[in-house]
C-alpha cells in the first residue's frame, strides 16, 4: 500500500433491525428478573441461616448450661455417696466398738460374778462376834461397813501451845476473847493469841477387799504361850494330810487374837477355807479352831472434809521466857481460871519456839475430843 491512497468514512448497515433490540432488551429483562428473584432466594437462605446459626449458638449455650450442670450435679452425687460411704464406715466401726463392749461387759460380768463371790467370802471371813438386838433395824445395803476410828497427826509450830478444856463454852469463850496476857509472876507477862484448830478429817473411806489366795485367818484359839502356839499351827498346816503346805510366815494379830497363816502356794488356802472348823492338837489336846478367808483391802475412794474442834484451842505467840515446863505449868494455870474466861482442861501440849511437835487427835464420841 502506498502512502498516496486515500480514506473515507464508510457507514455499514445494523446487524440487528429494532426487533432485534426489542428482544435483547426483553432477554436482559428476564436475566434481571432472574438475577433479583436469585438475589431474593439468596437472602432468604441468609437469613435462614443467620437464623439456624442463632438458634445453634443458643443450643449450644444451653449444652453447655445442662454440662455445667450434669457436672455438678455428679460432684453432688459423688458427695452423697461419699458421705454415705463414710457413714457405713462409721456404723462399721461403732458396731466393731459395740462388738468390743460387749465383749468387755462379759468380761466384767464375769469379773464381777468373782467378785461376788469373793465378797460372800469376805462376809464368811468376818471373825464371829457377840450380838443382842437392841430393837432397832436399818436399811439392807449391798456393801460392808467397818468401824474405823481416825488418828490425826497435826504438825505444831514453835511457840504455840493447844488446850483440850472439858466443855466446849470454855473454849468458845477463850476464842471470843481471842487475845490473852498471861501473867507469870511478878511484871512479867506475855500476851497470846487464841484461834480455833482446823482439822481435815476422812469423810468417806472405801475399800475394796478382796480375798488374798496364799493367806487364811484362823480364830478360836486358846490362851497360850505365842510362840507355842505359832508352831503347833504351823506344823498342822504344813502337813498335807490336813489340807495344808509348805508355810511361809505365821503371824499373830495381837489387836484382834487371830492367826494369819501364809502359805507358799496360791492354791491351799482356798481348799482350807471350804471347811470352816479343823481339829488342831493344841495343849495336849485337840481344839477346834475356826479357819477363814483372809481380807486384802485397798483404799479406792477418800472424801475428807475441813473440821473445826469445838473444845481444843491453838495459843499462838508464846516466846521463850522460861524453862519449857514452868511456863506450861503457868499457861495451863492461867486458862484453868475462871476469871480468865477459862475452866477445867483435859488435856494441854506446849511446843517451844524452835522445837518441832507432832500432836495427835483421836476419834471419841460425839460431843467430845481426845489429844495426845
Amino acid at each position: 500500500m502506498s502512502s498516496d491512497e486515500d480514506f473515507s468514512l464508510v457507514t455499514t448497515p445494523s446487524e440487528e433491525s429494532l426487533e432485534g433490540i426489542q428482544a435483547s432488551i426483553n432477554s436482559f429483562k428476564k436475566k434481571y428478573e432472574q438475577l433479583l428473584d436469585e438475589q431474593k432466594e439468596l437472602n432468604a437462605n441468609r437469613e435462614d441461616l443467620c437464623e439456624m446459626k442463632e438458634k445453634c449458638k443458643q443450643r449450644t449455650e444451653k449444652i453447655k448450661v445442662d454440662i455445667i450442670k450434669d457436672k455438678q450435679s455428679h460432684v453432688k452425687n459423688l458427695a452423697n455417696e461419699k458421705m454415705k460411704l463414710a457413714k457405713l464406715e462409721q456404723e462399721e466401726k461403732e458396731l466393731e466398738e459395740e462388738i468390743q463392749r460387749v465383749i468387755a461387759a462379759v468380761k466384767d460380768e464375769k469379773a464381777n460374778n468373782l467378785h461376788l463371790k469373793q465378797e460372800a467370802d469376805v462376809f464368811a471371813a468376818v471373825p464371829e462376834r457377840e450380838v443382842i438386838f437392841k430393837g432397832q433395824t436399818g436399811k439392807a445395803t449391798n456393801s460392808q461397813d467397818y468401824e474405823m476410828e481416825a488418828h490425826i497427826v497435826y504438825p505444831m509450830e514453835g511457840g504455840t501451845a493447844l488446850i483440850t478444856f472439858e466443855e466446849e463454852v470454855v473454849a468458845k469463850k477463850i476464842l471470843t476473847t481471842k487475845k490473852h496476857q498471861v501473867d507469870l509472876g511478878g511484871d512479867c507477862s506475855i500476851n497470846v493469841e487464841a484461834r480455833e484448830v482446823h482439822l481435815i478429817v476422812p469423810e468417806l473411806v472405801e475399800i475394796d477387799s478382796q480375798v488374798c489366795p496364799r493367806r487364811i485367818l484362823i480364830s478360836n484359839l486358846p490362851k497360850m504361850e505365842t510362840d507355842t502356839l505359832l508352831n503347833k499351827l504351823e506344823i498342822h498346816f504344813s502337813k498335807s494330810k490336813n489340807g495344808g503346805g509348805e508355810v511361809e510366815e505365821c503371824e499373830m494379830m495381837s489387836d484382834s487374837g487371830t492367826v494369819v497363816l501364809t502359805f507358799v502356794g496360791n492354791n491351799i488356802a482356798s481348799g482350807l477355807t471350804e471347811t470352816e472348823q479343823h481339829e488342831v492338837k493344841l495343849q495336849q489336846k485337840k481344839h477346834k479352831v475356826r479357819v477363814t478367808p483372809f481380807i486384802n483391802g485397798k483404799i479406792t475412794n477418800v472424801k475428807t472434809k475441813m473440821s473445826v474442834c469445838p473444845r481444843t484451842v491453838l495459843l499462838t505467840g508464846i516466846p521463850v521466857v522460861m524453862e519449857r515446863d514452868t511456863l506450861q505449868d503457868l499457861l495451863e494455870i492461867h486458862f484453868q481460871k475462871s476469871t480468865n474466861g477459862g475452866g477445867e482442861i483435859e488435856s494441854f501440849l506446849y511446843n517451844p519456839l524452835g522445837e518441832e511437835t507432832m500432836a495427835q487427835f483421836e476419834a471419841v464420841p460425839p460431843k467430845s475430843e481426845e489429844e495426845e
